[in-house]
């Protein structure tokens, strides 16, 4: 049997904040992955799915598309985020939902933190 069959996959979690194009296309970069398992939300209010404790409990990896959302995470979660880092991927909001674009940038930034 294959050694990786048991290995626990590593839990990124990607925030931006309306949820509706960047961190959903960085989830949908890890669908099926072999050693990944993504979920995405948002911070607005007004976010497709808004992040909560138990998103960031649940994260190993918590990546963050621009700063306010590091900044926002810290302010609301203080105690979930004690002992948890942020990595701010610096992806402004100028993409649609899967634009090339937006990948190449996503895998370029996301290239610093973890293997594909």
């Amino acid at each position: 049997m294959n050694p990786d069959f048991f290995r626990l996959k590593t839990k990124l979690l990607f925030v931006c904040s309306r949820n509706r194009w960047r961190s959903p296309t960085a989830e949908a970069l890890f669908k099926d992955h072999a050693r990944y398992e993504a979920r995405s939300a948002g911070t607005s209010d007004s976010a497709r799915i808004k992040v909560t404790s138990s998103h960031l409990n649940w994260a190993d990896l918590i990546f963050c598309m621009e700063r306010k959302h590091a900044e926002q995470l810290h302010d609301r979660f203080p105690e979930e985020l004690a002992s948890k880092s942020l990595i701010v991927l610096r992806i402004p909001d100028d993409y649609a939902f899967m634009d090339p674009a937006l990948i190449e940038l996503l895998q370029d930034e996301l290239a610093a933190h973890i293997e594909f």
